[in-house]
């Protein structure tokens, strides 16, 4: 299996191009050369979204409107799907980013968000103009998987038919990305109370996913322990970074030389070390805010709104809160601390340095604790995220999701006793696989988006 993985991770994320620069070779990915030219092709489609109607973004979330009959509102689907990108990817993904990539990784991401966020507004209005009753759980689904089959269908004469390749390879890597997830959530959990509180990885891996079953395996849970925890958990960590932040503001002007300069390999000693810098970068990123992978349309898709545009223009503001905001107070607390603290660190070992470098022995603690709740919000989001997708392949019985919750826990407790590397290598390969099922898919899709885009720009200047 450890071989597989690997063979599909060099397929995804090894070099397929290489570029000869003076002093230096910049090797690029699969999914690099995916993601950029798309994030650019729809930022400049949608005429720079991302600034233009940023606004609308805040506006739209702001709305007051409740879902019924069991959809969601608007602002619970961001809820849903920034807890997922507000969990784990910000404090894990940001480490693993720095650890191989360095400071001009966080460059990089910031790039990813920029023009990703456009993509994310494209398929989250896809997967509110292809979403379908939900007859299991209530209200609605969708993503991918659906917005796919549907095309499909359309493209042949609206013949019905049961299942679409791609839409089955989609979804199940998606399912396979989520136990990837389950395992980094563990292990990164493990390691971070072994260092806070000497507490041996089994016993920790035992209590998490005591308490991920409890919440996981009861059928309305997850919103609702979602609605609670996400808003207290990102504005706990926001506020404690910040205000870190803040407090070293002398040192910001050296932290941003030294992300723009190794952002472009200018600091790297090894050959290659501005295309490591860029993969690793756009991977975090991507892992991080989701842009372009299918994950969040998943969440989209459940929402109930006067219009698809809004519910996309919210997931568009997601990628910023995730990516812009909190990934990047995470980066500025590592990069903020003397680097002879951090060297040979990586993980959460080098979070908790930085941490404890800040706040003493309580920086150790809190990142722990706030790892604790970041895993639960990711766990249970990611759990959201399978459900359209498991109902897609086997059905709409309880029986096959109640199985995949329970795959899930398993791997939640093997990722635990895992190794780093390997349990990121399965994540990577998740993600990178539903990337390369959905993002050929965006570009014949987006017509109908780019059409309700203009629709809704001229009822909003109608109103103006």
């Amino acid at each position: 299996m450890t071989t597989i993985i690997e063979i599909v991770y060099r397929f995804l994320w090894g070099d397929w191009l290489t570029i000869p620069l003076p002093g230096i070779t910049v090797h690029v990915s699969l999914l690099v050369l995916l993601l950029i030219p798309t994030g650019i092709y729809f930022t400049i489609r949608t005429r720079f979204l991302p600034v233009r109607l940023f606004p609308d973004m805040l506006r739209a979330v702001t709305e007051k409107k409740t879902g019924r009959g069991g959809a969601l509102s608007v602002l619970q689907t961001l809820i849903v799907s920034t807890a997922t990108r507000v969990g784990m990817g910000n404090l894990v993904g940001v480490v693993a980013a720095i650890s191989v990539g360095g400071a001009g990784a966080v460059f990089w991401m910031w790039i990813t968000a920029l023009i990703g966020s456009s993509t994310a507004f494209i398929e989250a209005t896809l997967a509110q103009l292809y979403k379908e009753k939900d007859p299991l759980y209530g209200g609605f689904r969708g993503g991918p998987a659906y917005y796919i089959h549907r095309y499909m269908e359309e493209r042949q004469g609206g013949k019905p038919r049961r299942y679409v390749l791609l839409s089955v390879l989609f979804a199940l890597s998606g399912l396979i990305c989520w136990c990837g997830i389950s395992q980094v959530i563990s292990n990164s959990v493990t390691s971070a109370f072994e260092n806070a509180f000497h507490i041996p990885p089994l016993y920790t891996t035992i209590v998490l996913v005591l308490l991920a079953a409890v919440i996981v395996l009861r059928k309305d849970a997850t919103v609702k322990v979602l609605d609670v925890l996400v808003p207290i958990m990102a504005g706990c960590y926001l506020v404690i970074t910040l205000l870190l932040i803040l407090l070293n503001y002398r040192l910001l002007p050296g932290v941003f030389e030294r992300i723009i300069s190794e952002a472009f390999g200018l600091r790297q000693a090894a050959a290659g070390g501005f295309g490591t810098v860029v993969m690793n970068g756009v991977k975090r990123g991507l892992f991080s805010n989701e842009a372009g992978s299918g994950s969040a349309p998943c969440a989209a898709a459940a929402a109930e709104s006067d219009s698809p545009v809004k519910v996309g223009l919210v997931q568009a503001l997601g990628v910023f809160i995730d990516t812009i905001l909190i990934c990047s107070c995470t980066a500025m607390i590592m990069l903020l601390t003397p680097t002879h603290m951090t060297d040979g660190l990586v993980g959460m070992d080098l979070l908790q340095a930085a941490m404890e470098f800040h706040l003493g022995r309580f920086g150790v603690i809190f990142a722990a604790a706030i790892l604790w709740l970041f895993s639960f919000s990711t766990f249970i989001g990611i759990l959201f995220y399978a459900r359209p997708n498991v109902a897609y392949l086997f059905g709409d019985t309880w029986l096959s999701q109640t199985l995949y919750k329970l795959l899930a826990l398993a791997m939640l407790f093997v990722g635990g006793l895992a190794a780093y590397t390997v349990v990121w290598d399965l994540g990577d390969v998740g993600v990178g696989l539903m990337t390369l099922f959905n993002i050929f898919m965006l570009y014949p899709l987006s017509k109908p988006v780019l059409e309700r885009l203009g629709a809704y720009e001229k009822q909003r200047e109608g109103r103006l």
